[in-house]
C-alpha cells in the first residue's frame, strides 16, 4: 500500500524479520518510526529477577503506559513468542544501559552487558498506531519532517507498586479536528499501542508548561487551526527507573523499539474501514 506519506517511509511494508536484521546490521537508522506496519513495536525494560514481580505488577496497574506485549523468562535473550530469530541483546537500534537511576550508556549492542538474572518486558508502543494512521492517511508532522516525536513528562503519577513509581509519560501529535477524531477512532481499536488519548486540546492541564519545549523527542509545532492530541508513551517505565533507582536495568533508547512479529488484531480491517475515511 503506498500513499504519500508512507511513500517516504522505504521499509513501512518491510517485514518484522527484516527489521530485526537491519538492526542487528546496525543499517536501521537510530529509530523504528514507520517500519514494519501492521505489527506491534515494543519498548523494552531489563531488569534482574529480584525485581521482575514488582515490575510486572506495575505494568499490570498502568496498562495505559506500559501495555505489556511480553515477558521472558530469567535469562533468556530470544523471546519467542514475539518472534522467530530474536535476539533481544541485537535487534534494537539503541539501548540504554542503567546503574542506580542514572543512564550510564547507549549501545547498539548488550551481548557485553548481558546478565543471566535479567528479565525482559515488552511494552507496546505508539509506532504501532502511527503505522495504522499512516495507512489511513492521517497526516502526522514530525514523519513529514523527519523528526522524533515529542515526548513529555505529566504531572499525573503512575500507580506505585513496591520501589516503582513516578510520572506518567505521553507523547502528543497536533491534528486538525476532523483528523484528531480520526485518530482518536483508530488508536482506540489498538490497546497494545497505548490505545486512546489521555488528553487533547489542554497540556497545561496534566502539567506541561511549555509545548515548545519537550523533554524528549523534537519540537513539532501546533498550529493554531489545531488541537494537540497526547498519548501515554513508553518512555514511562525510563521516568519510573530515574524516580526509583534500580541497581542494575537495560532499555529501549526512545524511538528505538523493537519490531516484532505479534500482528495488530484486525489491521486490514481497521485500514479498509477508515482509509480515506472524512469526518
Amino acid at each position: 500500500m503506498v500513499d504519500s506519506d508512507s511513500a517516504r517511509l522505504p521499509y513501512f511494508n518491510a517485514s518484522p524479520a527484516e527489521v530485526r536484521r537491519l538492526c542487528r546490521a546496525g543499517e536501521s537508522g537510530p529509530v523504528t518510526a514507520g517500519m514494519a506496519a501492521g505489527y506491534i513495536q515494543a519498548n523494552i525494560v531489563m531488569l534482574p529477577a529480584s525485581l521482575a514481580d514488582a515490575f510486572h505488577e506495575f505494568c499490570l496497574r498502568n496498562p495505559k503506559p506500559c501495555p505489556l506485549v511480553g515477558m521472558s523468562r530469567p535469562g533468556d535473550y530470544r523471546l519467542s513468542s514475539l518472534g522467530a530469530d530474536l535476539d533481544l541483546r541485537t535487534d534494537l537500534p539503541l539501548y540504554r544501559v542503567w546503574r542506580d537511576g542514572n543512564m550510564v550508556a547507549e549501545t547498539g549492542d548488550i551481548r557485553d552487558q548481558w546478565r543471566d538474572d535479567l528479565v525482559t518486558f515488552a511494552l507496546g508502543c505508539s509506532f504501532s498506531f502511527e503505522n495504522a494512521l499512516t495507512a489511513c492517511d492521517v497526516p502526522m508532522r514530525h514523519l513529514q519532517l523527519g523528526r522524533g516525536v515529542p515526548v513529555y513528562r505529566t504531572n499525573i503519577a503512575c500507580t506505585p507498586v513496591g520501589p516503582f513509581a513516578g510520572p506518567v509519560v505521553v507523547s502528543m501529535r497536533p491534528f486538525r479536528s476532523h483528523d484528531a477524531i480520526r485518530a482518536v477512532q483508530i488508536s482506540s481499536l489498538i490497546p497494545l499501542a497505548h490505545g486512546a488519548p489521555i488528553q487533547i486540546g489542554f497540556p497545561e492541564e496534566i502539567g506541561i508548561a511549555d509545548i515548545d519545549s519537550p523533554d524528549y523527542g523534537d519540537p513539532t509545532e501546533v498550529a493554531d487551526d489545531e488541537l494537540p492530541v497526547f498519548w501515554a508513551c513508553g518512555v514511562t517505565p525510563q521516568a519510573v527507573l530515574a524516580a526509583s533507582k534500580p541497581e542494575f536495568a537495560i532499555t529501549h533508547a526512545p524511538g528505538a523499539m523493537l519490531v516484532t512479529d505479534m500482528p495488530i488484531e484486525g489491521y486490514e480491517d481497521l485500514v479498509a474501514s477508515h482509509r480515506g475515511r472524512i469526518i
